[in-house]
């Protein structure tokens, strides 16, 4: 049988020492894009599983739909990192990890269907234990705490103890996780808050390094959250209360008209697509898919558009550089695509259209739903907010209303002037 190298101070940073060592009940992780505290917790969970022949574990995220290629493969890559792979028995209907020498498992779950939660039976050992990763997306503190009070009874051994891991990047600071577990006058008992920068992971390049410390000077409010693992400004916000992220099937939109947004970008800024669908009567986006990503050229975007299915939809592109989106159409004849319209006030003009729906955002879409969390109206010189957003982190927020725009100043096939745009927005009441 493979020994597993217990040494620490050798598998994790300092950062991620209580993870092996604290026996308090919440260790409550909030950290930086690239921290490391997600493979941190998949070899606390692998560890733990060994080396307590009471322990199995519940890996909770919102949507189960989301674990096979997050929590599980990370257990997975863990597992064999560490030279005991061959220990565990790895299934995918159902997701679930055992133990080998004692049944015991790895269970994972969504709180999209909470009731299957609930009824875990284990048949070695108790469920003690419990990873709740990207814990941001956990709709609220009730359904939390009714998932934890299932983790209960007698354990079996007199030093045994119930523990759970919560993971995640501090998006809003009116989060319910902040009063639960970093507040210190709410925070709950026998719990620790940790806040983990990329600095504490010693296994990234150098060029993913350099890209976040240039965010702090490029983007600031994204780097808050995304580099210094800080918790996000939510006041000022330019969709506050508009959106929301849940899963949904394309079956449920599959009546709606669709069209695809493209934002162009390279080195310092993403490209973004964005795929909507839009029900006019209710006012709101479905925004069911996204492809955004840094130093794409016209080929490998023609090839983003054909694996999203973007094929037969309108795609209305960003019109700056122009041979971009003429080199998309005439050199790898991507159809259906036209230059956004421009002109006086149209970013505003559109912002506040845009204003006037309720966006919902698929787990899957994850550039846009960072930049409705920062996208923040400016300033004056005073401190005084302002009417116009910042032109900062909003490559897949432009992207979503260029898609928009055959839904909003479009008339008779053609892009509304000044004028008319005005007009359409003060019958809004906007």
């Amino acid at each position: 049988m493979p020994v597993v190298d217990l040494n620490i101070e050798r598998i994790v940073s300092r950062a991620y020492y209580l993870l092996f060592v604290s026996r308090a009940r919440y260790l409550t992780y909030k950290g930086s894009r690239g921290s490391g505290k997600s493979y941190a917790a998949a070899i606390k969970v692998i560890v733990d599983i060994m080396v307590y022949p009471y322990v199995n574990w519940l890996v909770v995220r919102q949507y189960f739909g989301t674990h096979k290629d997050s929590t599980y493969a990370t257990i997975k890559k863990v597992a064999y990192s560490l030279g005991v792979g061959d220990l565990f028995k790895f299934t995918v209907s159902p997701l679930e990890i055992t133990y080998k020498k004692t049944g015991q498992k790895i269970f994972f779950r969504g709180m999209d269907d909470p009731l299957k939660i609930t009824s875990i039976q284990t048949t070695t050992g108790n469920l003690c234990r419990a990873w709740w990763e990207e814990a941001y997306e956990i709709k609220s503190k009730d359904a939390f705490s009714t998932v934890e009070e299932s983790m209960r009874g007698q354990l079996p051994e007199e030093d045994a103890f119930y523990q759970s891991i919560i993971t995640f990047n501090p998006w809003s600071d009116r989060h319910w996780l902040k009063s639960e577990f970093f507040d210190a006058d709410t925070r709950r008992k026998n719990s620790i808050p940790i806040t983990t920068t990329y600095k504490d992971n010693h296994h990234l390049d150098k060029a993913y390094i350099e890209g976040l410390q240039e965010m702090l000077v490029r983007n600031p409010n994204r780097a808050r959250v995304a580099v210094l693992g800080e918790w996000g400004i939510a006041e000022g916000l330019v969709f506050d209360g508009l959106f929301e992220q849940r899963e949904f099937s394309m079956e449920e939109i599959a009546g709606l008209p669709k069209a695809v947004g493209l934002d162009f970008g390279f080195k310092h800024d993403p490209t973004a697509g964005e795929f909507i669908a839009i029900d006019q009567k209710e006012r709101v986006v479905y925004i069911y898919d996204e492809f955004y990503k840094h130093g794409m050229l016209t080929k490998p975007i023609a090839e983003a558009l054909a694996q999203h299915r973007a094929i037969g939809l309108p795609i209305i592109a960003d019109g700056s550089p122009i041979q971009m989106s003429a080199e998309l159409s005439q050199v790898h004849h991507i159809p259906n695509i036209r230059v956004a319209g421009k002109g006086k006030d149209s970013v505003l003009q559109g912002i506040q259209y845009m204003q006037s729906y309720r966006f919902v955002v698929h787990p899957r879409v994850k550039g846009l739903l960072e930049e409705f969390n920062t996208y923040v109206y400016d300033k004056d010189k005073e401190g005084n907010w302002l009417n116009t957003p910042k032109d900062l982190n909003n490559h897949g927020i432009d992207a979503l209303r260029y898609a928009m725009e055959p839904f909003m100043f479009t008339r008779a096939g053609q892009y509304m002037n000044y004028q008319e745009r005005s007009a359409v927005i003060k019958n809004l009441g906007l």
